[in-house]
């Protein structure tokens, strides 16, 4: 139940979405003008489509009805899901049946993803005592996601089946939540969690007013959920973004209960966004970060003089007796929050700086030599967190200091990665300095990958071409490399473009018969090919259907570029968009050029999973 003083941040944030939601609502519903109507193809072209729109339903209800007996639950209910999403502006009462068949396959999916994890808890804690989990992404988000693009009032009706099963589930687990949670000070409430994850999804699917709509009974309190939601919300609309931050803001100075974790969540939005730091009671710090370091907002005067104005105010209130203190940070927290804040108040809100000093040197007689020690090392001012620092200025001191080869290793490790994010030209002459060979390939093939991305992100043909060729790369990679560049320059040099698709084939053929990345290279060749030889692609993509008929553990779809790097001191993965070497971007342009053929080629894959990816993109296209 939401709180009655975040009643009025609610009713605030939808209110303002408002305007937006009915600006949407009214496009989406608005029938065709009768200039338009009259304006329509030939009629043997309206017959061409209404074929292929009885085909693209027969389709999905063949598949739909096929789904039932997937093995796969969690594919079951994605497919079901899919092909109701589909179907919905034709047949809107099947698809809202497909749906709730769906959300059941998806509880049925979800439970047994948390038995197996379940168990597999009580295994690491039997063998090593050490719980190590990855973060899981229930499928009835997926479900929710798409069920509420379609009608607003099924979503919320799926949403409160969803939190319901979450406050039954808390009930069942409160002792071993409890300590799954421990020093976890940033996270949302579950029901609060999984409302603010559908309003990310819906956000990055560009629904912004329906985004809002239903992030606004969860946007109550400051945590990382609500914070990070803002954030995101304010790239996609300044106003909107900087309007629920006030809100927060204005319930934050309100709240007895807010501390320094409070404003360090709210400076999460106004200086470091995506990067959430909390401090515990005996100064432990935790961090999350969903993305490399982020420019800090130009947030309008007024918005950035109420966070300052808030942040002061609660972190000067007065601290009760220590046998009395119930705060999340404690003194010691706090202690480490001002420190670490104090620099931002001396550059933008000096008036403030010399109260909050003199606040923390009474907190000092309460904090250890080694925690002043330690925090000496968090970022101090909007400076140390720009990008453009050179990584290099500060190399030869650290050097210095090192007492072995495996630190400098390390060090030159730190500085290649952090140049090779730049694309920095000198990031093969650090590479080079490392003495251990293995970590010295292992940094080339992460940092090589890296530069690649950035010569493609700055349309740099020659320089993404060069590192194709000669990099410490995977054939996978290469091929990305290779078909990016090409659809960059297939409008401009197409000879060129063409040259590289037939060096991406080559390469792809070099992936062994029964690995899954084959049929993914080719995929992605053959999409690339569409455009410049359509005979080509379609022999491509023929040969990426055997591919995938032959490869273990295809499943068309999800498809990343993935590079990784590991060392004694850190482990960094870093992905790259793979849409194109997914069956779904590739059917449906297949389906575009000829419908009928590409129906044949999807019933010849044998695997049930991407045999539904194919089928799905093709009636996709039928109706888009």
């Amino acid at each position: 139940m939401v709180p009655s003083s975040s009643l009025l941040l609610a009713i605030c944030f939808v209110a303002f979405s408002s305007g937006l939601n009915a600006q949407s609502v009214t496009e989406r519903r608005t029938p065709i003008p009768a200039a338009q109507t009259d304006a329509a193809p030939p009629e043997e072209v309206d017959d061409v489509t209404a074929q292929r729109r009885v085909v693209a339903i027969s389709l999905l209800t063949s598949l739909a009805d096929e789904a039932r007996g997937f093995r796969d639950q969690k594919f079951r209910a994605r497919v079901q899901a899919r092909a109701a999403d589909v179907l919905w502006d034709s047949e809107e009462e099947r698809a809202r049946a497909l749906f709730y068949r769906a959300w059941e396959s998806a509880e049925a999916a979800d439970a047994e993803s948390e038995r197996l994890r379940a168990e597999d808890i009580r295994r690491q804690l039997r063998t090593t005592g050490v719980v190590a989990m990855a973060g899981r992404r229930d499928i009835r988000s997926e479900v929710l996601r798409m069920a509420a693009k379609r009608d607003r009032g099924l979503g919320e009706e799926l949403l409160k089946k969803l939190e319901a099963t979450i406050e039954r589930e808390l009930a069942e687990k409160k002792e071993d939540l409890a300590r799954d949670q421990i020093g976890d000070l940033a996270s949302a409430p579950a029901a609060a969690a999984k409302r603010l994850e559908l309003a990310r999804r819906l956000l990055e699917d560009g629904d912004i007013a329906l985004a809002m709509e239903f992030a606004g009974p969860a946007l109550y309190n400051v945590n990382r959920d609500s914070i990070n939601f803002l954030s995101a919300l304010r790239e996609k609309n300044p106003q909107a973004g900087d309007q629920g931050f006030v809100a927060l803001l204005t319930q934050a100075a309100r709240d007895p209960s807010s501390d320094a974790n409070t404003v360090s969540g709210l400076s999460s939005y106004a200086l470091t966004p995506f990067s959430y730091l909390t401090y515990s009671r005996e100064g432990g710090m935790s961090s999350s970060r969903e993305r490399p370091p982020t420019a800090a907002p130009d947030l309008p005067h007024m918005v950035r003089t109420t966070f300052f104005r808030v942040a002061a105010e609660i972190l000067l209130r007065p601290l009760p007796p220590p046998d009395q203190d119930q705060t999340s940070s404690g003194r010691a927290g706090k202690y480490l929050v001002i420190q670490r804040l104090l620099p931002f108040f001396e550059q933008f809100a000096p008036e403030r700086a010399p109260e909050l000093r003199t606040h923390m040197t009474a907190l000092s007689g309460d904090i250890s030599d080694r925690l002043r020690g330690e925090d000496r090392n968090l970022p101090r001012s909007l400076l140390d967190q720009d990008s453009a620092t050179d990584p290099i200025e500060r190399m030869q001191e650290r050097l210095d200091r090192a007492s072995s080869s495996q630190e400098k290793d390390g060090i030159y490790v730190d500085v290649a990665v952090a140049l090779s994010r730049k694309g920095d030209s000198r990031t093969k002459d650090i590479v080079d300095k490392i003495e251990e060979s293995e970590l010295r390939k292992q940094v080339r093939a992460y940092t090589d990958f890296q530069l690649a991305r950035i010569a493609i992100r700055d349309r740099d043909a020659d320089e993404a071409t060069r590192i194709a060729k000669s990099g410490e790369l995977t054939s996978i990679q290469r091929v990305w490399i290779y078909t990016r560049t090409a659809r960059q320059l297939m409008n401009s040099d197409r000879p060129r473009a063409v040259e590289l698709l037939t060096e991406a084939a080559a390469e792809a053929r070099r992936i062994g018969g029964n690995d899954a990345d084959r049929a993914r290279s080719l995929t992605a060749v053959a999409s690339g090919f569409l455009e410049a030889d359509r005979v080509r692609a379609w022999e491509i993509i023929s040969e990426a259907v055997k591919a995938a008929n032959s490869a273990d553990g295809f499943t068309g779809e999800d498809s990343m570029i993935s590079v990784r790097l590991q060392t004694k001191q850190m482990v960094m993965v870093e992905n790259a968009s793979g849409e194109d070497f997914d069956l779904t971007g590739a059917f449906k342009s297949f389906a575009n050029d000829d419908f009928f053929r590409s129906i044949d080629l999807a019933k010849s894959l044998k695997e049930e999973t991407p045999r539904a990816v194919a089928t799905l993109a093709i009636a996709r296209a039928a109706f888009e």
